[in-house]
């Protein structure tokens, strides 16, 4: 498939505003169970936030230059019965709302404890809206995900890995994002942080890794045989039919080598995986940290490059001259 940088940078930043908000709740359920104390605890919550929104915006502002027609996108919504992708669209603004009150509920100071003094846990409104938040959350990263997983004909996106994988990726680069911000505004939480990133980022690449091992084993339903009707063993295709391209053509070929994907294979294995795993468990420093989240972020827009670079669409049988 033709990879559409608009969806990569729109997936990768949804990832890291969704994983970032993520580990904003994970914070403020150990504390409201606590577990631990939080030192300026509504600015770390509200500005985290902000950034969560941040990510979560641009995702949005990139994804519109994958639309033909961007005034037309609210038609997107309305098939949300039978649509993965018109569940996504629903479930990005409710997401982005319901951060944008949580960040403005803890930096304008409304937050009120709800529950009783000396409970067990202790529930706050900002507690509440943000649970129902991580809720949308988990929503929007499943249906992110299962918009390629649900394409029958394309192999290599058709199993529960690639949602599974948006949500380890995801929350990988989020808590990572989270930790280095930590170390600015809450100190205290980061070697928390740091041991979850570290712990979120082994499963993303056994994950990944599993994912690709996957797609090697897969046995492709059609072949050049299937596609024609004909049953000899040996046809090779001599030309394409036509003598320009076409809209199958540009959409449904990545138009780079096997060789080519290879180098991008191995690259964002090391740059998104094994760079910043080293580059956190040596320093927990505000530097080190920005680095990472900045080198990891380049492995993970060559991942999803790869993601859409990978999937053989059935019809390319047809056009195998390309």
């Amino acid at each position: 498939m033709h990879p559409p940088f608009s969806m990569v940078f729109a997936t990768t930043l949804f990832g890291i505003g969704q994983g970032l908000f993520l580990a904003l709740m994970t914070v403020q359920t150990y504390a409201g169970m606590h577990l631990l104390q939080v030192e300026n605890s509504a600015e770390f919550y509200g500005w985290g936030a902000v950034w969560s929104l941040v990510a979560l915006g641009a995702g949005l502002f990139s994804s519109v230059f994958h639309l033909g027609h961007p005034e037309r996108a609210w038609r997107a919504a309305s098939q949300w019965r039978t649509s993965w992708l018109s569940r996504e669209v629903i479930a990005l603004p409710v997401l982005m709302a319901l951060v944008f009150a949580y960040g403005a509920i803890n930096l304008m100071g409304w937050d009120q404890i709800l529950t009783a003094e000396g409970a067990s846990v202790e529930v706050s409104l900002s507690f509440v809206v943000g649970w129902v938040a991580v809720l949308v959350n988990f929503a929007l990263f499943l249906a992110t995900g299962m918009i390629y997983a649900a394409i029958r004909f394309i192999q290599e996106w058709r199993c529960a890995m690639t949602p599974i994988n948006y949500i380890l990726l995801g929350g990988a680069s989020g808590f990572l994002a989270a930790t280095a911000f930590a170390t600015q505004m809450a100190p205290g939480q980061v070697t928390l942080l740091l041991d979850l990133t570290i712990i979120l980022l082994t499963l993303a690449i056994l994950g990944k890794l599993a994912h690709l091992w996957r797609n090697t084993k897969i046995k492709h339903k059609s072949n050049i045989q299937t596609a024609i009707g004909v049953r000899h063993p040996k046809i090779q295709q001599k030309a394409m039919g036509f003598m320009g391209g076409s809209f199958n053509t540009r959409e449904f070929f990545s138009h780079k080598t096997a060789e080519f994907k290879r180098v991008v294979l191995i690259s964002f294995l090391v740059i998104a995986f094994v760079i910043p795993m080293v580059m956190i468990v040596s320093s927990s420093s505000f530097g080190v940290l920005l680095a990472a989240v900045i080198i990891q972020y380049v492995g993970l827009v060559m991942e999803r490059w790869y993601f859409f670079a990978s999937a053989n669409h059935p019809q390319n049988l047809y056009y195998q001259t390309v």
